[in-house]
């Protein structure tokens, strides 16, 4: 008989503007405008998990499978490179696989869409948020619908100068 797999810790790890924003509209590449200390922080965090979540928005920003993670994309359309996995499963039945697999901890990367699905699947248990020292009126929101959730702050960290690191739990 065998042992039901449990569901691996699973974080929203995002970086963030002072108005909310993921980055700004016209970016091509949303990443570069978050500082050097966020950008080791994600490295250092994802890599601890060992497998990271995203849409395929946030993969084509990327460009690539990031290496020492399994790099898990959320498309219908295949994607031709080494290093990634493509699923349309819910969030829940991912988890499920993902656990099955052994990984004890997943890290959901993006964008807008795939945290609002996992929130709303309640498949998250934490979210680490980097606050970075820009404006940029309008852009792309963190989630694509309003969702209610209470969260408490457990601890805020700076990183480098001027951004601030909030981690946080779902109540």
């Amino acid at each position: 008989m065998s042992q039901k797999s449990k569901r691996p810790h699973t974080y929203i790890i995002a970086a963030l503007s002072l108005d909310g924003q993921l980055g700004p509209l016209e970016a091509t590449n949303s990443t570069q405008w978050t500082s050097g200390a966020d950008t080791e922080f994600f490295k250092k965090k994802t890599k601890e998990s060992g497998v990271i979540v995203m849409g395929r928005a946030t993969f084509d920003t990327i460009g690539r499978a990031l290496p020492d993670r399994k790099n898990v994309i959320y498309t219908r359309t295949v994607i031709e490179k080494d290093g990634i996995h493509i699923t349309t499963e819910t969030p829940e039945k991912l988890l499920q696989e993902l656990g099955e697999q052994g990984f004890t901890e997943v890290a959901i990367i993006g964008g807008s869409s795939i945290y609002t699905q996992f929130l709303e699947a309640g498949c998250v248990d934490k979210l680490y948020l980097t606050i970075e020292p820009k404006l940029f009126g309008s852009g792309t929101p963190f989630l694509t619908k309003e969702l209610s959730q209470d969260l408490t702050l457990i601890s805020h960290t700076q990183l480098g100068d001027n951004s601030l690191l909030l981690e946080y739990i779902i109540n």
